[in-house]
């Protein structure tokens, strides 16, 4: 046993007696995962930075098990050098990853990237912790804004593709300033590319701290990065729904934190939701800043 760490999932990496170093990872049994794993496969086959699956996904007592590739030696890159080299990997991803219709099935999309949720009730059933956020009270701006965001997000006819939705600094390792792996491919979601460039300009400089996120300057950095990278220009429309994509994912977050009682995940967001739903093209004055 080389290490043992938790979250969302159980993992532990291992040294076989071949000297192998491998990655097992045990979580609840999805069936989206073994189009995440679809996915990571066909990003390693193509050269991607990314651990090689081994084995899996499997079965056993509801868990979901899963065997990869450890990929050691690595470094995290700081968020002061800027967007760009996240924003450049990102539409590097987006540019090899398969077409979301020759994989299995990446629907229900993680809850912090749910948007695009099924249920007819504002927020997923469950959070990550397996909370019901509909039944947590709390500002009711929050609220309010997440109502707007799924309105305008869910008329959205775009073509989907697939990315990555949790695009946070913890969840991607480099060395000597490259790109050595990408991680957390459970979080592997089909959604418009606005929306999953969004989601990553919002979140991208988290290294795991409590209330780690991007600034609106931060924010704007990365879109702006990603469409240079990505050789794209896009309509004002097109903007703003990479940043109603983003706000949901802060709003997510801050609904968390309103269910513990409050947080920094809520405090930061209530002084920058008013910016960020003037770049999204949202009404603030339908969301206020009341109880």
């Amino acid at each position: 046993m080389l290490f043992r760490h938790g979250h969302l999932s159980q993992v532990a990496g291992v040294e076989l007696a071949d000297g192998r170093g491998v990655v097992v990872k045990a979580r609840p049994f999805e069936q989206r995962i073994a189009g995440c794993i679809a996915v990571q496969a066909a990003l390693a086959r193509a050269g991607f930075p990314c651990p090689v699956p081994l084995a899996g996904p499997d079965q056993v007592n509801g868990l979901a098990i899963t065997a990869e590739a450890l990929i050691p030696g690595s470094v995290r890159l700081q968020p002061a050098r800027g967007a760009m080299p996240f924003a450049a990997l990102l539409a590097r991803l987006i540019k090899t990853v398969p077409p979301a219709a020759s994989v299995p099935p990446l629907a229900p999309s993680p809850p912090w990237a749910g948007w695009d949720h099924p249920g007819r009730r504002l927020w997923p059933d469950h959070d990550d912790r397996g909370r019901d956020l509909n039944t947590v009270s709390g500002p009711r701006w929050v609220d309010r804004a997440a109502r707007l965001v799924r309105q305008q997000m869910s008329a959205v006819r775009a073509a989907v593709c697939v990315g990555h939705g949790d695009w946070e600094s913890q969840n991607i390792a480099w060395r000597d300033g490259q790109p050595l792996a990408v991680h957390d491919w459970d979080s592997v979601i089909a959604q418009p590319e606005v929306a999953i460039a969004g989601l990553a300009a919002a979140v991208w400089p988290a290294a795991g701290g409590a209330g780690e996120a991007a600034t609106v300057d931060q924010t704007a950095d990365f879109l702006d990065a990603y469409q240079r990278a990505a050789g794209a220009m896009w309509t004002s429309q097109q903007a703003q729904l990479a940043w109603t994509a983003g706000l949901w994912v802060r709003l997510f977050n801050a609904k968390k934190d309103a269910a513990d009682g409050g947080g920094p995940q809520l405090d930061r967001l209530a002084a920058e939701v008013a910016e960020r739903l003037g770049r999204a093209g949202l009404p603030a004055r339908k969301v206020g800043q009341g109880a």
